[in-house]
């Protein structure tokens, strides 16, 4: 999910840099250029393009690949990048872009490589809205009415009506006319996802028998060549070897570092740990096709039966906090009125009797002969001690309830493909991370339901869909926040998650990396501007 926040747009000076193509390789800021970074991640990438990622692995490496018409600076103000400014017309309806002309999409192999132009701006905008593309970014963009493309650069959006912080929303990344084999819509089927090409700061090189991702600077990047010569993003199934990777010095960064491993790495002054304050929570999700799951107050009766508070003290190390409902704590949007539901086992056996459940001979609640036994599905997360952890006190709380709870560790595509395209679960575990723009509507909305969409639970409250639509509606900041604060009680109440909490997040990298600056929910948007002292190159 793809979000961006409230800020005020400035035009920077660094914008002209990168004026002619004779300076495009050049920056002015004397650090050295060089080096490899070997960074470590929980899991591997499904599709490296921006268009059908739905998974923050995917959408870190497109923020290397990828640019938008607009970016965001480390003040969480909005900058220029495809576009080098813009005008705002009709009352906030039409948004004109006139666009950089030093700009060129990564060359293939054998291949010169292409200009950037407007056809691009209009070619991606097309496919991320056609109907057979599947796509978490459609249901953002529905405000568009149409786009067209004016000269080779410059082109015009006109809106379907005025908008909150529209502008912020232009961050969308643009993929090249010339790269996809189907010019209609986009499918995870098309080549281009697994080797796309775009106008950012790295190109990809190649992924190993491994899947490990080998993205190389582009020597001819806008902005000025990117300092570091080579990322590698290495994927791991195992986060406690992920840790010991980065203590053995096999890896130079880990995005998220596992909890169990912030004391040893804190007192290692090998090692720069920098917390970050990603919008995101974890939570136990409901497959509502299971018609024993259809009743909220089953639902709720999970909520109450588990003990969250201890499962976050001693499995996290106290490091979150517990939340109530659909908006990431620390956003605007998120109600601190509504409470998180208490441990209350006993409350819990009390809504599954009302709902209908009696307990049998093993103690377990069945209704019209069916047990309450249930599958959850969880991602390659068997050798995480903390989510293994969690996944085993989840069967223990609920089984005290009378619940049978079935745990299934999967392999990342696996689980993938189950949960979103499949929908072959009963329960499953996830996180979501999101920025603060607080749109919610490709969770919960009725209209995504479907394949490889968001709303895989099935999730449908006319209530809901209603307020999100007219959240979307308003121009009135504090009324949107009244209506999200209401959108936040009435889906609480449904209980279409258990939602458990938000963690504090810490990178942890080797100290020969410098100048790092992390963006809390796209984490590499600044990557460009790292770099490695030359005695510290290998």
């Amino acid at each position: 999910m793809k979000r961006l926040p409230i800020v005020v747009t400035i035009f920077l000076m660094m914008c002209c840099l990168a004026a002619s193509p004779a300076l495009a390789g050049q920056r002015g800021d004397q650090f050295p250029d060089g080096g490899a970074l070997n960074y470590g991640e929980y899991g591997r990438p499904a599709t490296l393009d921006p268009i059908t990622s739905n998974d923050m692995i995917s959408l870190r490496i497109t923020e290397l690949i990828f640019n938008g018409l607009v970016g965001i600076d480390e003040k969480q103000e909005i900058i220029p990048e495809l576009a080098e400014r813009w005008e705002i017309e009709e009352d906030g309806k039409k948004y004109t872009f006139y666009l950089r002309q030093d700009v060129a999409w990564h060359p293939r192999e054998g291949e010169d490589a292409k200009p950037f132009t407007a056809d691009d701006v209009v070619f991606t905008y097309d496919i991320m809205m056609h109907p057979q593309t599947i796509t978490p970014l459609k249901v953002r963009y529905e405000f568009i009415e149409s786009v067209t493309k004016v000269d080779d650069f410059t082109v015009t959006f006109t809106l379907k009506r005025p908008i909150l912080n529209a502008l912020a929303k232009f961050s969308f990344k643009v993929i090249p006319r010339h790269g996809l084999q189907n010019q209609e819509f986009l499918t995870r089927e098309d080549p281009f996802v697994q080797a796309p090409i775009g106008t950012g700061p790295y190109m990809l090189k190649n992924i190993t028998a491994d899947r490990e991702v080998i993205l190389v600077s582009n020597e001819n990047y806008f902005k000025g060549r990117p300092h570091i010569d080579k990322y590698i993003a290495r994927p791991f199934a195992d986060q406690n070897i992920m840790g010991q990777a980065l203590m053995f010095n096999a890896i130079d960064m880990i995005v998220l570092v596992n909890h169990r491993d912030i004391p040893q790495l804190q007192g290692d002054k090998r090692f720069v740990m920098q917390p970050y304050n990603a919008l995101s929570y974890s939570f136990f999700g409901f497959n509502l096709r299971n018609p024993l799951l259809v009743d909220k107050r089953v639902r709720k009766a999970f909520t109450y039966a588990i003990n969250r508070q201890e499962m976050l003290d001693s499995f996290f190390n106290s490091q979150g906090t517990i939340i109530s409902g659909p908006f990431a704590p620390g956003s605007w949007a998120y109600n601190l009125d509504v409470q998180p539901v208490p441990y209350d086992p006993q409350k819990a056996e009390e809504l599954l009797t009302e709902a209908g459940f009696t307990k049998n001979g093993d103690g377990i609640m069945e209704k019209d002969g069916r047990k309450l036994s249930l599958n959850l599905k969880v991602p390659i997360a068997k050798e995480s001690e903390a989510v293994k952890r969690v996944v085993l006190a989840f069967k223990n709380y609920l089984q005290k309830v009378g619940v049978d709870i079935q745990p299934e560790f999967q392999e990342w595509m696996a689980w993938k493909e189950d949960i979103f395209l499949h929908h072959d679960y009963d329960l499953m575990y996830a996180s979501w991370v999101f920025d603060d723009s607080a749109d919610i509507s490709s969770l919960f909305h009725s209209a995504e339901i479907g394949s490889w969409k968001n709303n895989f639970g099935a999730f449908s409250n006319p209530e809901v869909d209603g307020l999100i639509v007219e959240a979307k509606l308003t121009l009135d900041h504090e009324k949107r926040r009244t209506i999200n604060r209401k959108l936040h009680e009435k889906i609480a109440d449904e209980n279409p998650y258990t939602f458990l909490w938000t963690l504090t997040n810490y990178a942890g990298y080797n100290k020969k990396l410098r100048k790092v600056a992390i963006h809390p929910y796209k984490f590499f948007s600044f990557a460009d501007e790292w770099y490695i002292p030359k005695s510290e190159q290998r």
